[in-house]
């Protein structure tokens, strides 16, 4: 008998800069799944567990940052599975236009990542920062296009599914998925690229949806998470 094969997937509309020589990485560390009897169930409870008790982060001691940000990675349960919530942005947006992303952005002047994180939530899709209730952050990380930058991702518990209401002048699509999808065989995919002229290669990370391509810092946010939920299931 043959077995199986992922089933074919179609990319999202953003652009990808994808340099001439950019080559396959590895395989996920975590079990991928290929027919629905193998499909396992990850639960609100599995990701709470997953970031609790995380060591904080060590204290920001280089050059001034260039605009620390925070994002929102919220997640609720419904028919007994964990789902997240996922943006598209709109295309003429100066920067990231067509990306798929954690609502989120900038702080402002004297505030705190995580009430960024919560504010751009609610001014990009609707989201009642009361009705979040912050689990865990994962690693700071800064991207190619700004590396001075540092976006701090937190994960929030909602209680239900929320209404959406999306900013149409930021977000083209709010959506959301099982987080176990993402674990799904094809869905993951790494590359390896060169950035710029520096000779240093870095692990791009993929996510490929139905008719969305997640990649850039919200992939390796989520290739975090997902390694932790992996690890700390038991």
């Amino acid at each position: 008998m043959t077995p199986a094969s992922p089933r074919p997937r179609r990319p999202g509309p953003q652009k990808i800069p994808r340099p001439p020589a950019a080559r396959a990485g590895g395989p996920p560390p975590w079990p991928e799944w290929l027919t629905p009897e193998e499909r396992p169930v990850i639960t609100v409870d599995d990701v709470r567990r997953a970031v609790k008790d995380l060591p904080d982060l060590e204290p920001y001691l280089g050059p001034p940052v260039k605009g620390e940000a925070g994002v929102l990675a919220a997640v609720f349960e419904e028919d007994g599975e964990a789902r997240i919530i996922l943006t598209r942005r709109t295309e003429w947006l100066r920067s990231h236009s067509h990306q798929v992303s954690f609502p989120g952005g900038r702080a402002e002047e004297g505030e705190e990542p995580a009430d960024a994180a919560l504010r751009e939530a609610f001014e990009e899709i609707g989201l009642d920062p009361s009705s979040v209730e912050i689990v865990g952050r994962l690693t700071r990380l800064a991207t190619i296009t700004n590396p001075q930058g540092s976006i701090h991702p937190f994960v929030g518990v909602l209680p239900r599914r929320p209404v959406y209401d999306p900013n149409p002048d930021e977000v083209d699509r709010v959506f959301d998925i099982p987080i176990v999808d993402l674990m799904e065989a094809g869905a993951f995919k790494e590359e390896i690229w060169g950035i710029a002229d520096s000779g240093v290669e870095r692990s791009i990370f993929f996510f490929e949806l139905d008719d969305d391509t997640i990649w850039g810092a919200t992939a390796r946010m989520l290739y975090e998470l997902l390694t932790l939920l992996t690890a700390r299931r038991d």
